[in-house]
């Protein structure tokens, strides 16, 4: 018997994007299609029709949008809805930082 853990590799076409997932060979891969949909819903939520270009241009945004999502590899949050919420309140801190930030530059020059 291997100390190394058993790996089950899969390569999942969604929505015309591409996932690889490598889970355990007793984990649900059911529960890994689930997971995969739901990513998928939240990056439609975001970003409108999501496609391959806005992951390559934006995947700051994808990874954040993924760790409200997934934690440590577990589903830590299954409301969409509170996902997308504190995905916005980010998105609206974000905004407010930025303003602050040029108010700032401006009143130094």
């Amino acid at each position: 018997r291997s100390l190394l853990p058993s790996w089950v590799d899969l390569n999942i076409k969604y929505a015309s994007l591409y996932f690889c997932c490598a889970i355990e060979d007793q984990d649900n891969e059911l529960l890994t299609l689930e997971v995969v949909h739901r990513y998928v819903e939240l990056l439609d939520r975001y970003f409108g029709n999501v496609c391959e270009l806005d992951i390559i241009f934006n995947f700051e945004k994808a990874y954040f949008i993924l760790d409200e999502f997934i934690i440590g590899g577990e589903v830590q949050e299954t409301s969409k809805r509170s996902a997308v919420k504190a995905i916005e309140d980010s998105d609206m801190l974000q905004e407010v930082r930025q303003r602050k930030t040029k108010e700032k530059s401006v009143l130094f020059h």
